[in-house]
């Protein structure tokens, strides 16, 4: 197991979670509406003590720790997840599925929105796990990149495929094998997050956009074009468009692509990168097109008719967010009773219907038609067979890698 032993954030990597905080995903999705509020705390408090303090150096571990599972005489499961990441009621103040959970298995979830960031996070509960100790959580959702680092730490519990019997029967193909966990044997996706090309039809005004190459390359876009500040998404997209294969590139592959959209960049092309503010660009018509992400598209669609949104011909990324049962949870049964739960269709769709990301349930078509009959149609919920084989995730990349390629992209994105 690699062991994790980061004194400090290098700048590289601080300037990443500093721009999540502003403008990725840690800021005005429906996911995490609460964040941008929470993330001047993060900065002053959680970010700071990261890189002044400095994270605990993990101990050596061999993963999987389990403690005595207290799940037959502790009805319970303490689940830490993301703001605004699942069903609320009408009145906002409970959680249907977890509602329905509760009465049929007497299993009581403790939920609590406590996960602003992944970084924040993992350094919250890393001191605890390198110490052998329990979180105090069951089970935690985390973004793939963070996933694959744990479960690379050994800080996570095997999964009991006894257990998820529905979890095994209807995962969608499209996440069953993930490069940095073989066949699921550690998690299971929350949600899917899938990275388009999305315009306003008004400000193309007439203009044809197919591809990264249009957005990069068509001087009538020049100054109208946003990327994302996300690195897995923009550097992916571009290297879609090369040719390259986003799970399987080289160093060389890489700087290829941060040369070509230093190129944009110097020749005015690109007009910023951002985070979820694109979506303001995007409606007012700053940008006629951008990189953007699909669960954003489905809800300004709903109030701007302008806007579209395209799979281009060379593919698209594809990201999730997973949940794992951390080492020496105290019940373990009960959290595995829980993601297999959302696993079945019924409260699979009655999740999706909310939050609008990818479903990664097979077979929740017909149930989310009873929610929502458009979203049952919608390709950026629910990709069909040949949306799915267009689909590519990022590699899992070493700390190593991961030092570097954030230099080189926070120097193009100028953070």
């Amino acid at each position: 197991m690699e062991q994790y032993e980061p004194d400090r954030l290098t700048p590289a990597v601080a300037a990443a979670v500093r721009r999540s905080l502003r403008n990725g995903r840690a800021a005005l999705t429906r996911r995490s509406l609460l964040r941008a509020s929470a993330g001047g705390a993060l900065m002053t408090g959680g970010l700071g003590a990261l890189s002044a303090c400095g994270i605990p150096a993990a101990t050596k571990t061999q993963g999987g720790v389990s403690a005595d599972d207290h799940s037959a005489e502790e009805k319970v499961v303490n689940f830490s997840n993301w703001p605004e990441y699942i069903d609320v009621d009408d009145k906002g103040k409970r959680h249907p599925t977890l509602d329905a959970f509760a009465r049929r298995t007497g299993i009581q979830v403790k939920y609590t929105e406590d996960i602003n960031d992944n970084d924040e996070f993992f350094g919250k509960i890393q001191p605890e796990l390198a110490a052998g100790q329990d979180t105090g959580r069951d089970l935690v959702v985390l973004t793939d990149w963070l996933a694959a680092r744990m479960i690379r730490l050994g800080y996570v519990q095997k999964l009991d495929p006894s257990n998820l019997p529905h979890a095994f029967a209807n995962l969608s193909d499209q996440f069953r094998a993930p490069d940095w966990d073989p066949g699921r044997a550690y998690s299971y996706p929350w949600q899917g997050i899938s990275t388009v090309i999305a315009y306003n039809k008004k400000a193309l005004d007439g203009i044809e956009v197919k591809s990264i190459s249009d957005l990069l390359d068509n001087p009538k876009l020049k100054g109208r074009v946003g990327f994302l500040t996300e690195m897995r998404d923009s550097i992916g997209m571009t290297m879609l468009d090369m040719g390259k294969d986003p799970g399987k590139f080289t160093d060389d592959d890489y700087d290829a692509v941060i040369a070509r959209l230093q190129k944009a960049v110097d020749k005015g092309q690109i007009r910023r990168f951002t985070g979820n503010d694109y979506t303001s660009d995007l409606t007012k018509g700053d940008f006629a097109a951008c990189v953007a992400w699909g669960g954003d598209i489905v809800q300004l669609q709903a109030d701007n008719p302008d806007v579209g949104y395209v799979i281009p011909d060379s593919g698209y990324m594809t990201s999730t967010d997973n949940m794992l049962i951390p080492n020496k949870a105290r019940h373990k049964t009960n959290a595995e009773r829980l993601i297999d739960f959302y696993f079945e269709p019924e409260p699979a769709a009655e999740l999706a219907a909310y939050v609008n990301y990818v479903s990664p349930v097979s077979g929740v078509e017909p149930y989310l038609a009873k929610i929502d009959k458009s979203a049952a149609k919608n390709p950026l919920i629910l990709p069909d067979k040949a949306m799915q084989a267009r689909s590519h995730a990022f590699r899992a990349l070493t700390q190593k890698e991961e030092t570097a390629y954030q230099q080189k992209f926070s120097k193009l994105t100028g953070a």
